[in-house]
């Protein structure tokens, strides 16, 4: 059984924010090995993939693993939701040059938080939606009268 809207958000928060705990460890641990931009790319790629196939099977129940298009497309979100958070502490420092470390965080989790709200839906309505829940399409289907294609009374 699907679980309803309310329950796969709460799934949602719970695997998306598990798996940020998670790689919000890795990346200091890995940094320890390779660059920090390098590792905080590999954590990232790798806690998407995590993600998305935790989504697929925990948060909305779609009774299979993800297939190429829904990691594609779970990437895409995150993506923009990263362009979101991002761009807004950009506005924040474009009005505020020197905010306290307490203002960036509330505008990063405020963020954050519309972000992981605007995901959740595309995620739900778009990439993980039913799609075998739609009826099927009937066509009328009107049998003709074929004319002769040529007439003996000439």
């Amino acid at each position: 059984m699907k679980p309803g809207a309310f329950a796969s958000f709460v799934r949602f928060v719970v695997c998306g924010g598990g798996v940020g705990v998670l790689s919000s460890a890795a990346v200091p641990l890995l940094a320890a090995l390779m660059p920090w931009a390098a590792a905080n790319a590999l954590i990232t790629v790798a806690s998407t993939l995590l993600c998305t196939e935790l989504h697929a099977l925990f948060t909305f129940s779609t009774g299979r693993r993800p297939g190429l298009r829904e990691h594609w497309q779970s990437a895409g979100s995150a993506t923009a939701a990263y362009a979101a958070t991002s761009a807004a502490i950009l506005l924040l420092h474009t009005v505020q040059s020197s905010p306290t470390m307490l203002t960036e965080q509330l505008v990063y989790l405020s963020a954050s938080g519309l972000a992981g709200i605007g995901r959740f839906l595309v995620l739900r309505l778009f990439v993980f939606a039913d799609r075998g829940a739609s009826a099927p399409v009937a066509i009328a289907v009107r049998p003709t009268v074929a004319a002769p294609a040529f007439s003996a009374a000439a």
